[in-house]
């Protein structure tokens, strides 16, 4: 099975004070056992770098890049994917709804991911499975 991996998700997973912490590593755990495709986009690694930095220092960033990113997929957003994922985002006129979620879900969209491991509720509210 394919699961797409948030943002949300990346930061729980590390994160001990986070309120989803333990969840997320649960989560983690049986998408690596049961051996789950995992993916994700090169903007939801930029989101999770500066997220991770600014929080949680840059002793965060290099764990997560040494420990977490070599076991995901990492799908490189094309420039039509931007131009798909903009334009959500600007006909949605929302505030809370990011350029990089509509972009994952234009993502997962075009890779057939139906399941997303994910505390962002706007993935539910888009028709995605959540993996939490």
């Amino acid at each position: 099975m394919k699961v797409f991996i948030d943002t949300s998700a990346f930061y729980a997973l590390l994160d001990r004070d986070d309120d989803n912490h333990q969840i997320a590593r649960t989560v983690w755990r049986q998408s690596l056992e049961r051996e789950h495709h995992l993916v994700t986009s090169n903007y939801v690694l930029v989101e999770t770098f500066a997220l991770l930095q600014s929080r949680l220092g840059i002793d965060a960033v290099r764990g997560f890049h040494s420990d977490i990113v070599p076991v995901v997929a990492v799908e490189f957003v094309s420039p039509d994917l931007h131009r798909l994922g903009l334009a959500a985002l600007l006909s949605a006129s929302r505030r809370k709804l990011s350029l990089v979620d509509c972009v994952s879900f234009e993502v997962m969209r075009q890779s057939g991911i139906a399941v997303a491991f994910t505390f962002d509720s706007h993935f539910k509210g888009q028709g995605f499975r959540v993996a939490t």
